[in-house]
């Protein structure tokens, strides 16, 4: 009889995405992302509803955006390298501090001297530009900490369900924080919202993450990043992939008053093409399994971009409200595919090394491409009109399909040196 060896054990299947919902690592993780991102947008409605109230200024609403985007494109790449650098799941606990600080203030401020306070609609611009910092300081590192929740082969779902949070809470939180706000009070509702980012600190306190050994003389700096994108031209035009869908995202909030008006709806139907892009985004996380299995993750990402050129043309030309909410609500579905697919795409090529500043590049790309598409979209309808605003949206998203089609994106990694 020879010797053949030990015998390897087979890797576990990966799990359905029940149970990686039901595991406790990456369940407990889920749980805390769906109470942070509900708590930063009940306090993105309060703030953005009493700010108007206060000021009757559209000018300072949009200043209260402003505030709390800025600090993404200013700080990602910075909170990137300590991401590679340091602890990640205390990097995300240090951010979602400073969060529950920025919304706990305001929310101390209100109650203690009410609404009507002289200087309140600065003190809410300050709070976003520190819930702003906040979610900067950990959001690299949250994206990062991913990969270490799961098993190798679940690394596509995990993605995948890690977008969801984003999605249900942009659909509840505002609900949430309007109903709030008018029963109990601005104070309350901004107590709420810091109380879900509290939330997702004390179920991170109790997690126990995985962390990868670092090389002490490994290059942490962003240079090494570019660099990286220059060896695997993959991953930046994966990232260009993202950026296009932010793009895509952006006509169901800038277009959306001035297509209901056109239609002589006034702004009253805004609220239903926004609704109709979210039930779309949200009802494509129940069959994206379906889709991948049948033509897999990268064909479902290229897709996805060409369901928002395709959702955005259906509105283009139409006179009612009911026939442009099918196509708000299929570029919202092709969004999801989009983002999940280019975004699982893009963690599955990262060394780890580099994955915090690959990912707040991944930030960049997603949040800093939303003021360029605001304003080309704007632009475009004021001097051409609406329609055409929407077809040039429609355009670059055949674009971007044409560039992250399959054969371009899922070309293997380069051999390391």
């Amino acid at each position: 009889m020879t010797d053949a060896g030990p015998v390897e054990a087979a890797a576990p299947p990966p799990r359905s995405w029940v149970r990686l919902l039901l595991d406790p690592l990456y369940g407990a993780f889920f749980l805390g992302r769906m109470l942070s991102s509900t708590g930063i947008w009940i306090h993105s409605i309060t703030a953005a509803v009493l700010t108007y109230e206060l000021t009757r200024s559209a000018f300072m609403v949009g200043l209260v955006s402003v505030a709390q985007f800025i600090p993404q494109v200013l700080f990602a790449a910075f909170t990137g390298s300590l991401a590679d650098r340091g602890d990640r799941k205390r990097q995300v606990m240090a951010g979602r501090l400073v969060v529950t600080s920025g919304s706990g203030g305001l929310a101390l401020w209100t109650w203690a001297l009410g609404t009507g306070a002289p200087g309140t609609e600065w003190v809410i611009v300050l709070s976003a530009l520190v819930v702003g910092i906040g979610f900067v300081t950990g959001g690299p590192a949250m994206h990062a900490m991913v990969p270490a929740l799961v098993r190798p082969g679940e690394l596509d779902a995990a993605v995948t369900l890690n977008m969801l949070p984003v999605t249900l809470s942009r659909a509840i939180g505002p609900a949430i924080g309007a109903a709030v706000a008018l029963s109990a009070g601005a104070d309350v509702a901004f107590a709420l919202a810091a109380a879900g980012n509290l939330g997702f600190v004390l179920v991170l306190l109790r997690m126990r993450v995985p962390q990868a050994e670092r090389d002490p003389a490994a290059d942490t700096s962003m240079r090494a990043a570019f660099a990286h994108l220059r060896v695997d031209r993959t991953v930046a035009l994966l990232l260009l992939g993202v950026a296009a869908v932010g793009v895509g995202a952006d006509p169901a909030i800038t277009l959306a008053p001035s297509i209901s008006s056109e239609m002589g709806y006034g702004t009253s139907q805004t609220g239903t093409f926004a609704a109709a892009f979210g039930v779309g985004a949200g009802v494509a996380f129940l069959v994206i399994p379906v889709i991948r299995r049948a033509i897999g993750l990268p064909w479902s990402a290229t897709a996805g971009l060409l369901l928002i050129g395709v959702g955005y043309g259906a509105v283009a030309g139409v006179s009612t409200p009911w026939a442009a909410v099918p196509g708000f609500a299929v570029a919202g579905l092709g969004m999801t595919f989009a983002v999940t697919g280019l975004s699982a795409l893009l963690q599955r090529r990262l060394p780890d090394q580099l994955r915090g500043r690959i990912m707040a590049l991944w930030s960049v790309g997603f949040l800093g491409s939303r003021p360029f598409a605001a304003a080309l979209n704007g632009a475009v309808a004021d001097l051409v009109s609406v329609d055409a605003a929407l077809v040039v949206v429609m355009v670059l998203m055949v674009g971007a399909a044409r560039l992250c089609r399959p054969s371009t994106t899922d070309r293997p990694p380069p051999v390391p040196d």
